[in-house]
C-alpha cells in the first residue's frame, strides 16, 4: 500500500467504527445527548424547517446524510449553542474527546435589516404571524425584494468546520447538527433571524417601534372617543348578609368537566429547546394532564 493509501486509512472515520492509527475504534455511545424528535423518515415539520434541511441535502454529501441522521437520533450531539451568525456544537464520535463543530452563516448588515423591518412592519400579516411564532411563507419574497436572503442560497454562504479526521466537509457530525437545528427552527423560527444577525428581541423591538409610530400618528388624526362614566355599584342594604354572606348558588362553579384539550398551556409553550429525553415532552405532558383531569373530577 502506498503512502497516500496509508494516510487515508490512518484517518478514516466510519459510522460505527473508526480506523485510528491502523486499528478499529468503536464509536463511543454518548449519554444525555440531544435527541431528534423525528424517529424515522424526514426531518422538519414546518416549511421553514424543511427548507433548512433541503439546503443541507442539496450539498450532495451522500451517505454522510444517513449517518448524520443516525447521530442526531441516537443522541451523539452533546451540545448546541446558537449565537448571531454562528452555531457551535460538540458531537461524540469514535474518539474520547468530542468533536468541535462550527457553522457560520453570513450576517445581514444593519442597513439591510432597517429596510427589511420597514417592509415587514408595513404588512400586518408578517408581524402578526411572527409574534405568534409562525414564519409566513411570503417572507422569503420580502427578503428577495430587498436583495437579501433568509436561507443560505449557495454553499459559500455557509462556513462549516469539524475537528474530526474526516476530510469531507460537511461531514456526518456537521450533518447531525444541521438536522437538529432544523427541528429547533420548527420550535422557534426567530433563530433563523438570529443566525442572520438579528435576535428575536431586536426584531420585535424594531417592528414595535415602526408599528407604534404609525399607530400613534393614526391615533392623533382620529377624533377622541367620548369618556364613559359608570355609576357606582350600590352596597347591600342588609348588614347581616353583607358581613356573614349568603348561600352560594348551585351553579357557582359552572359546568365541571375535563378540558376539551389536554395540556393546553404546555402545548402553547411548545417543546423545550434541544430536548434530551427518551419521550417527546408534549406527548408526556398530554398523558399526565389527562390522568390529573380525571382524578380532579373524581375529587370534585
Amino acid at each position: 500500500m502506498g503512502r497516500y493509501g496509508r494516510r487515508r486509512r490512518k484517518y478514516y472515520d466510519d459510522d460505527d467504527y473508526g480506523y485510528g492509527y491502523g486499528r478499529y475504534r468503536k464509536k463511543i455511545k454518548a449519554t444525555g445527548g440531544i435527541k431528534a424528535q423525528s424517529k424515522r423518515g424526514s426531518f422538519g415539520e414546518t416549511w421553514w424547517g424543511k427548507r433548512w434541511i433541503g439546503t443541507l441535502e442539496s450539498f450532495n454529501i451522500g451517505a454522510r446524510l444517513t449517518r448524520g441522521k443516525s447521530y442526531a437520533r441516537s443522541g451523539q450531539v452533546l451540545s448546541i449553542d446558537i449565537a448571531k451568525g454562528e452555531i457551535k456544537a460538540k458531537v461524540q464520535g469514535s474518539f474520547p474527546q468530542p468533536y468541535k463543530i462550527t457553522i457560520k452563516l453570513k450576517q445581514i448588515e444593519d442597513n439591510g435589516w432597517q429596510k427589511l423591518t420597514k417592509a415587514l412592519a408595513s404588512q400586518a400579516i408578517f408581524a402578526a404571524k411572527l409574534m405568534a411564532g409562525e414564519m409566513p411563507q411570503e417572507i422569503e419574497q420580502a427578503f428577495k425584494d430587498k436583495g437579501l436572503s433568509l436561507f443560505p442560497e449557495k454553499l459559500r454562504d455557509l462556513e462549516t468546520n469539524c475537528s474530526c479526521p474526516d476530510w469531507s466537509n460537511p461531514c456526518k457530525h456537521i450533518a447531525a447538527v444541521y438536522y437538529l437545528i432544523g427541528e429547533e427552527f420548527d420550535r422557534d423560527p426567530f433563530l433563523l433571524f438570529k443566525l442572520r444577525g438579528l435576535s428575536r428581541e431586536e426584531l420585535i423591538e424594531a417592528l414595535s417601534k415602526i408599528g407604534g409610530k404609525a399607530g400613534g400618528e393614526a391615533a392623533q388624526a382620529a377624533e377622541p372617543l367620548p369618556e364613559i362614566v359608570l355609576p357606582p355599584e350600590p352596597l347591600a342594604v342588609d348588614a347581616a348578609s353583607f358581613w356573614q354572606g349568603s348561600a352560594l348558588p348551585e351553579n357557582l362553579f359552572g359546568e365541571v368537566r375535563t378540558p376539551p384539550v389536554n395540556a393546553a398551556l404546555p402545548k402553547r409553550l411548545g417543546n423545550f429547546p434541544f430536548w434530551r429525553g427518551e419521550e417527546n415532552f408534549s406527548d408526556a405532558m398530554n398523558s399526565i394532564y389527562l390522568r390529573a383531569s380525571l382524578h380532579g373530577l373524581d375529587v370534585f
